[in-house]
């Protein structure tokens, strides 16, 4: 795995009014990794993502994002989602987002507006088809048809048509049957074996934690526990907050 550095992270606040919810976050992702954060609901997952994508007002000492494609440290602090999108991180949010009134397809070609090369977002879209054959099933219908394991999907699909060095997904398998989630972390694990970097926010720690590199536990806002994904999954103290035991 290629040990260069993506993504720096050195003491992250976000607030929301008198409400304190991301307390000094620091965290690092290196190229090829898939980084995972885990934690309670309201621990301050959700803020971090949104924050790394310029969704909400944060401050920091340091948010450096490093593209592969030039491998120039760009601050991405205070910058408008949009210029995220060009420098290569893109994310599939929590609920999914779809527009439901696009068909699948439409959906998708959304998902490359910052591109204009029509050769190269036709080859990607079936790329996305590839991985998630149903969606090319179902091309032609629109979004609110889709069951809410295609509409997870779709969101994938659709964050991966910008072409980003960094996917981050948001709570990818909420409200998923169960046969659905391996689906899911299955096509995750896929999507990093073709050498794209993930960052993973979710709330199913031993599903997570199973295919994380790295990963980080917040508790309040802040991080209390991070290492590989296996020191996580076997750690007492995560397996009896998480994992049931």
């Amino acid at each position: 795995m290629d040990a260069a550095k993506m993504l720096t992270i050195e003491k992250l606040n976000v607030s929301y009014g008198a409400i304190h919810a991301v307390r000094d976050v620091s965290l690092e992702i290196k190229r090829g990794e898939i980084v995972t954060l885990i934690g309670a609901n309201g621990a301050g997952k959700s803020s971090v993502i949104r924050s790394i994508m310029g969704l909400v007002k944060a401050k920091a000492d340091e948010m450096t994002f490093i593209s592969p494609r030039d491998d120039k440290p760009v601050s991405i602090l205070g910058k408008p989602a949009e210029a995220h999108v060009k420098l290569g991180i893109s994310l599939s949010p929590e609920g999914r987002k779809i527009l439901p009134h696009l068909t699948v397809e439409e959906n998708l070609n959304l998902g490359a507006y910052i591109r204009d090369d029509v050769k190269g977002i036709a080859e990607d879209i079936e790329y996305v088809y590839s991985l998630f054959p149903r969606l090319k099933e179902r091309r032609r219908q629109k979004g609110s048809t889709l069951s809410g394991g295609e509409q997870q999907m779709l969101a994938v699909g659709r964050a991966l048509m910008s072409r980003p060095d960094l996917l981050m997904l948001d709570e990818p398998s909420l409200g998923l049957a169960p046969i659905l989630v391996d689906e899911v972390f299955g096509i995750i694990r896929e999507i990093n074996a073709q050498g794209r970097t993930i960052l993973l926010v979710e709330q199913n720690a031993f599903a997570a934690l199973k295919v994380a590199h790295k990963a980080y536990v917040l508790e309040v806002g802040s991080v209390s526990l991070s290492g590989t994904g296996a020191e996580l999954l076997n750690n007492p103290k995560v397996r009896a907050a998480y994992l049931g035991g």
